[in-house]
């Protein structure tokens, strides 16, 4: 496993890792004591606001990795989608939201997946009521923000989830046009 260019192999402890006592509670709920590699590594250097390509096998707690440290530098207080998940599919966006109600279980975070396929209303519901964290499929994203339903100016945080998956899958110009819509 990699993060930032440099192999991780050590095995760190939550509690460790300097989180605060609702993600804790919820980790402890589910019986989590001890973070992979990639997600003692990763976390980290997300808890200090820095940027990073994390490369791991599928199962080895990516989502985690990105997902804790998201969800420890919302503030809830902030009516604006700060934290914003690109994913390739609607089935990886589904698991990353849940993943995010799980460990912010003990938080005031409003979190919702948007992806096409389906009705847009009930998305535009949980739009129109108010964000903190976003998991989206590029296409709805743009389909979304160019009705003007969504608003990304406010985002501080931004994970592509797969990045080489949504480039195999053709998704570069939908990554790009998605950058633009956020704060440098």
């Amino acid at each position: 496993m990699e993060i930032n260019g440099e192999e991780v192999n050590e095995i760190v402890r939550y509690d460790e890792l300097k989180l605060s006592p609702e993600i804790m509670r919820a980790l402890e709920k589910k019986g989590y004591v001890q973070a992979t590699p990639v997600q003692g590594g990763a976390i980290p250097y997300f808890m200090e606001w820095r940027d990073v390509i994390a490369k791991a096998p599928t199962g080895t707690g990516k989502t985690f990795a990105f997902g804790i440290p998201m969800v420890e530098h919302i503030d809830p207080r902030e009516d604006a989608v700060q934290g914003l998940v690109l994913a390739p599919t609607r089935e990886l966006a589904i698991q990353i939201e849940e993943s995010f109600l799980a460990y912010g279980k003990h938080l005031p975070l409003r979190c919702a997946v948007i992806f096409g396929g389906v009705g847009q209303q009930p998305q535009v519901d949980k739009i129109k009521r108010g964000l903190d964290i976003l998991v989206a499929t590029p296409g709805r994203l743009l389909d979304l923000q160019g009705q003007g339903l969504l608003d990304l100016s406010r985002v501080e945080i931004f994970v592509l989830d797969e990045a080489d998956r949504m480039l195999d899958m053709g998704f570069i110009h939908d990554v790009r046009r998605v950058l633009k819509l956020l704060p440098p």
